[in-house]
């Protein structure tokens, strides 16, 4: 075999450096798993062997197309935008197993250039990056942060003209001439180049099943599922309501999280829970200081691995000790139940009491149930309503 020839296999990671047995493809190691490239097991002989192959490449004509495919100028631009992806280049000194998202062939660290985005983590040599034709998803996520509620919305092949989703070569069943790889998110078919047996959980499945199996799903989907998965915009009530009849730790979180909307009021206008930055505790999920119906696929995940419920208890342990025992002012704002003026001070998160929806007192949950009269402070506040509309002088006199 010519050294030209040679170095060209090489370089698209068909030969074995030693001359040994030709290397597996791309898919046939992600097929195998995570065996490793050389056979040698001598690792000075492996260090001579790459010191071998930079040599040959330096050795090319200066500014060839072989020698610019085989080792990028330095002078390559740092940053490149297509598509709204944000590449940043990369080189690395230690011998890194890298895969190109657009050519499915290895990206040699140790002698190759590859770009990065920073916005979907797609990976390309860069004599690959004028070839890419999806955009990024990030864009998509930032425009459309949506996810497919039916479960494997599956059209055909023939709704596909026998055709990759994604980079349209022909594929049919049959794996000829390619292959054709189903995902199980968006149902459409993929060739072996956009669909490399990834498997990521389903956000319908687990919306209508509660089922997190993981499942295959194309390239493209998994970096959109991947960027998407700590994203509140599953609002459970309206997709699926059932579903908080049938999960108990569902209605636990939920009651967690109001209670921790009742609390939030307490913490903005504390000076210590401000300087102490309670509410932090929950910057990971900020969205449950906001409201209590917007989930992210990660909460769903959480809950079922039983590792939100066990966070969310301690957070609300935290707050409500703050609240009732460590803080004087928040103390302050409690509340004594007015139907039986007896008891402890109430506070609206305490699991024994209820609060008035109109003026947001709180009273003992029996008392508030069994009193079949108005609220007091609600009798009160529209007497006072009748008075100044009556007399306004009163509102300047007091």
């Amino acid at each position: 075999m010519e050294y030209d020839e040679k170095l060209a296999r090489f370089r698209q990671g068909h030969l074995n450096p030693f001359n040994k047995a030709p290397l597996q493809s791309p898919t046939d190691q992600r097929m195998t798993g995570s065996e490793g490239f050389f056979l040698a097991s001598d690792v000075e002989q492996l260090h001579q062997a790459i010191e071998e192959c930079k040599r040959r490449i330096l050795d090319l004509p200066d500014n060839s197309e072989k020698q610019k495919d085989a080792d990028p100028s330095e002078d390559e631009p740092n940053i490149r935008v297509i598509l709204e992806h944000r590449f940043y280049k990369e080189k690395s000194s230690k011998s890194v197993r890298q895969t190109c998202d657009k050519c499915s062939t290895i990206i040699w660290g140790l002698l190759q250039t590859w770009y990065t985005c920073t916005g979907c983590s797609y990976r390309c040599h860069s004599k690959c990056l004028n070839l890419i034709t999806k955009p990024c998803v990030r864009s998509k996520v930032s425009h459309q942060a949506e996810y497919e509620l039916s479960i494997c919305p599956e059209t055909g092949l023939d709704s596909q003209d026998y055709r990759c989703a994604e980079c349209r070569v022909p594929i049919s069943l049959r794996g000829v001439p390619s292959e054709a790889r189903q995902c199980d998110y968006t149902g459409l078919y993929y060739c072996t180049n956009c669909h490399w047996n990834d498997q990521a959980v389903i956000p319908a499945r687990v919306i209508h099943n509660w089922d997190f199996e993981p499942r295959k799903v194309s390239r493209c989907s998994m970096r959109y599922l991947a960027l998407m998965v700590s994203r509140p915009v599953l609002k459970l009530r309206e997709i699926n309501p059932l579903l908080f009849n049938y999960v108990e730790e569902l209605v636990e979180i939920r009651k967690l999280r109001q209670d921790i909307l009742l609390m939030k009021p307490y913490f903005i206008t504390c000076k210590e829970a401000m300087e102490a930055r309670l509410l932090l505790q929950l910057q990971d999920r900020q969205h449950f200081v906001e409201n209590d119906e917007m989930y992210s696929l990660q909460d769903l995940i959480d809950v079922n691995a039983g590792r939100l419920g066990c966070s969310l208890t301690e957070i609300h342990t935290l707050f409500a000790k703050h609240i009732k025992l460590d803080c004087e002012r928040c103390q302050a704002k409690g509340f004594v139940c007015e139907l039986c003026k007896e008891g402890d001070v109430l506070f609206p998160f305490d699991s024994h009491t209820s609060m008035c929806m109109d003026c947001s007192a709180v009273f003992h949950r029996d008392c508030y149930y069994d009193n079949s009269t108005t609220c007091p402070k609600c009798a009160r506040l529209s007497l006072r309503k009748q008075s100044l509309l009556r007399d306004p002088s009163m509102d300047l006199q007091a």
